[in-house]
Parts: C-alpha cells; structure tokens; sequence
C-alpha cells in the first residue's frame, strides 16, 4: 500500500471544520466527518459539472443531537450510485467510506435544482439540557 501525504486542501478543510464545530462541541469524529464531507464534495466537483456555471453547495444542520450534512451539485440524482471498483482502480470509493461512517445517507433532487447528498452522524451533539 502506498500512503501519500495528506493534501493541503484536506488540511484547510479539517481547520475550517475545527473552527466552526468547536463551540458546538460535537461528539462524533471529525475526521470522519471531513473525510465524508471531502468525498462527496470531490465527486460533485467530478460528475457534477454541467456545461454552464455552477456551484457546490454545502448545507449543515443540527437535527436533535444529529448532524446532517448536504451535498448540493448540478448533476443528475440518477448518476449518484455505489460502485465497486477494483483494487486498482483510482476512482469510486467515496459512497463506500460515507455508507461505513455515517450512520445514514441519501441522495435525491436538490432544492436548488440538480443533486443533494447527505449523511447524517447520530449523537453528534451533547444532548440539550431541558429549558435550554
């Protein structure tokens, strides 16, 4: 197996990530969770683009003690699928690690036209204390 340095970008992503979840105090991993977030935004970069302009959106939200995290392309709902990709094969990983980590996902049409995946980490959040 060769191991490869961790790309500046991911680095930026795991501070960013750092920095606008720490006062929230998140209980779930967050390397999991940036892993997650780096795959699905990597494939909407990948098989999202469209021939106009276009962007990426990404969306999360406290849902009770959960943290749910949207993915938004323009490409087409259909397209977002598992693969099972040989072990030489670059590509196709990504949903594999989101369907392991997370304790659930989906994909569907976005809001915004195009595509929306989510996970969803359960327990992330220290419960609320009551009348908080």
């Amino acid at each position: 197996m060769v191991l490869h340095p961790i790309p500046e970008s991911v680095g930026r992503a795991r501070r960013w990530y750092r920095k606008f979840t720490e006062p929230y105090e998140l209980m779930c991993s967050g390397y999991d969770c940036v892993l997650m977030l780096s795959e699905l935004v990597t494939n909407a970069v990948l098989y999202g683009a469209v021939d106009e302009p276009w962007l990426v959106r990404v969306r999360w939200y406290r849902v009770g003690d959960a943290l749910r995290v949207d993915v938004h392309n323009s490409g087409c709902p259909a397209h977002v699928r598992m693969r099972s990709p040989d072990v030489t094969e670059a590509h196709g990983r990504g949903l594999l690690l989101v369907d392991e980590l997370a304790d659930e996902w989906w994909s569907g049409p976005s809001a915004y036209g195009g595509t929306v995946v989510v996970f969803v980490m359960r327990q992330a959040f220290k419960p609320r204390q009551p009348g908080l």
